[in-house]
């Protein structure tokens, strides 16, 4: 009599199934579609970075105080293979996107994204810059730039702090970020200027003439007694002399003819005879 070999029980591997199925059913699906910001800011694109707006008001009927909100970046032909991380362990990486073609960054909690204050009021613009920070290559979640022009797409995932996903958004429209143009391509002909320019740039010409000629004109004047040193007057020269001139005075030929004998300019009067 044969031994019958024994089947392996399927209730455990069902359990993990089922467990599979209830987390996946239960994952809430918000219609929240991530965009760029419409504020009015300089570089909301650029050939690195991109502006979000913040998540605010989406997830507050689904998230505790210790869950923890994540952007995931993915180019846009990789968005439907991304498969949400069940543990925190399993979070993708910024090197994960040049390999596998998407990442997670950027890890907020409820009370970042406050419901009020919507207008950028006393907490600035509310916006998320995906591709910021330069410097984080070495962190876990690196915010670094982005590598390419794209496109990207981009949704907000609500993680439980044991990490099961609970909520997610919808994925972006595709981001395509501007692309820089080789020096060797920028035309410097200035024919391409406006007029306004090469008004402004001859006026300035001018000027930079005049005050330099202003400037060679009083230099020269200032050391031209270097140059050319001025003769010095006579009465100081070695050996000269100069004499003082006086000018005596005049008297008239008929005035001194009419003076009285003993009364002639310096002498004094003869005495009288008379008794």
């Amino acid at each position: 009599m044969g031994l019958t070999q024994r089947q392996p029980h399927p209730q455990p591997l069902l359990l993990l199934v089922l467990m599979w199925l209830s987390r996946s059913l239960s994952l809430n699906l918000i219609s929240y579609k991530p965009q760029i910001t419409a504020w009015n800011l300089e570089g909301k694109v650029t050939t690195t970075t991109f502006c979000l707006d913040q998540p605010r008001c989406v997830f507050d009927e689904h998230a505790l105080a210790n869950d923890t909100i994540w952007l995931v970046v993915a180019f846009s032909n990789a968005s439907r293979d991304f498969q949400n991380p069940q543990t925190p362990g399993k979070i993708p990486s910024s090197s994960q996107l040049l390999t596998d073609g998407y990442y997670m960054t950027l890890p907020l909690s409820l009370n970042q994204l406050p419901c009020e204050d919507l207008t950028g009021g006393s907490g600035g613009v509310p916006v998320l810059r995906v591709g910021n920070d330069s410097g984080c290559y070495q962190k876990l979640y690196c915010n670094a730039p982005l590598p390419s022009q794209g496109p990207y797409s981009v949704k907000f995932l609500l993680m439980d702090a044991s990490g099961p996903p609970k909520a997610e958004t919808k994925w972006s429209n595709p981001i395509y970020l501007h692309q820089g143009k080789a020096p060797s391509f920028i035309d410097t002909w200035p024919g391409r200027r406006s007029g306004c320019m090469i008004v402004i740039t001859s006026i300035l010409s001018v000027l930079a003439g005049l005050l330099l000629l202003a400037f060679l004109a009083a230099s020269t004047m200032r050391f031209s007694s270097l140059w050319w040193p001025e003769e010095a007057p006579e009465q100081l020269r070695i050996g000269s002399f100069m004499g003082k001139r006086y000018m005596t005075h005049h008297i008239p030929p008929s005035e001194a003819a009419t003076l009285p004998v003993g009364c002639e300019p310096g002498l004094d009067p003869l005495p009288s005879l008379s008794p």
